[in-house]
């Protein structure tokens, strides 16, 4: 199941000002997270899953393929300021270079001409022809076309700016336990959980469930594992300082359509990461800049 960080918590974090602080942030996670964890032990979460009907579910579905979609659209046409995850539209992005359109547009291509062929399904009576066609969409699948542009993307941010080696510093970030004020607990609670609670029992849960079903029928998922999932997950992280994570319908779906359909997949993700950030710790960040 994939792990992604709670998009409403995020968006106030950076885009609301005052800025959410770190505590605030956890403190927010954590309401989100209990809240969670009783709908999940109580077994209301599975009540829900039951009772809201399908086109609702299919509705959030929707929404986030959206956002996805033109929010790519704007990173392509614009720079982006990482400080605040936003595409800035007095700062169009240049056609040429390392970081221009067409080298966008290009991997774009690539990643339409890799993995948008659709699924292929044999059949006996095709002709030779066409299972040879069948055979090379097949093969193109295979590809990691989403890993490979991401290694390429990592290996021009060293190429435009020889700097960062001398920027990353080895070992991980200092880990200790957050202090949280009453006032966080109120703030983190007001701005944030509220407004994230019903986003993780629609997307994080209930439609996360309905895909996986879709998406792999012999595989039965509860929607009171994954919300129980998701509450002690973020009950234990947050305390650390961990961003809030939540199980998503559109990191499913981007998985599977590159080609991550099983445990070993996202284990192997949170492998690279876990040693990614116990070798670079926060200095990291200074290649996503880049």
């Amino acid at each position: 199941m994939p792990v992604q960080p709670m998009k409403s918590i995020a968006a106030v974090a950076v885009s609301e000002i005052p800025h959410l602080t770190v505590p605030q942030i956890a403190a927010a996670g954590i309401c989100t997270a209990g809240t969670l964890l009783f709908l999940g032990v109580t077994g209301l979460m599975s009540f829900f899953y039951r009772f809201i009907p399908l086109p609702v579910v299919r509705g959030v579905q929707l929404s986030q393929g959206l956002a996805f979609a033109f929010s790519a659209i704007k990173y392509i046409r614009y720079n982006q300021d990482f400080t605040s995850t936003k595409a800035s539209a007095t700062s169009p992005r240049s056609w040429l270079g390392l970081d221009g359109v067409i080298l966008a547009l290009t991997c774009v291509s690539f990643l339409i001409l890799v993995t948008g062929s659709g699924e292929v399904v044999e059949d006996d009576e095709d002709e030779d022809e066409d299972r040879n066609v069948r055979r090379r969409l097949r093969t193109l699948s295979a590809i990691p076309a989403a890993l490979i542009v991401f290694l390429l993307g990592l290996i021009l941010c060293f190429v435009r700016d020889p700097s960062i080696i001398h920027d990353i510093k080895f070992g991980p970030s200092k880990i200790h336990i957050l202090k949280i004020t009453w006032e966080d607990w109120k703030t983190g609670f007001l701005r944030g959980a509220i407004p994230q609670i019903p986003l993780s029992v629609l997307n994080s849960v209930i439609a996360v469930c309905k895909l996986s079903a879709d998406l792999f029928p012999e595989k039965e998922v509860s929607a009171t594992r994954v919300s129980v999932s998701v509450g002690l997950m973020n009950l234990v992280g947050s305390w650390f300082g961990a961003m809030p994570c939540c199980h998503g319908a559109g990191g499913l779906a981007g998985q599977y359509r590159f080609g991550g359909r099983s445990g070993a997949s996202v284990a192997f993700l949170g492998l690279g990461k876990l040693v990614l950030g116990l070798v670079f710790g926060s200095s990291f960040v200074r290649i996503f800049e880049s």
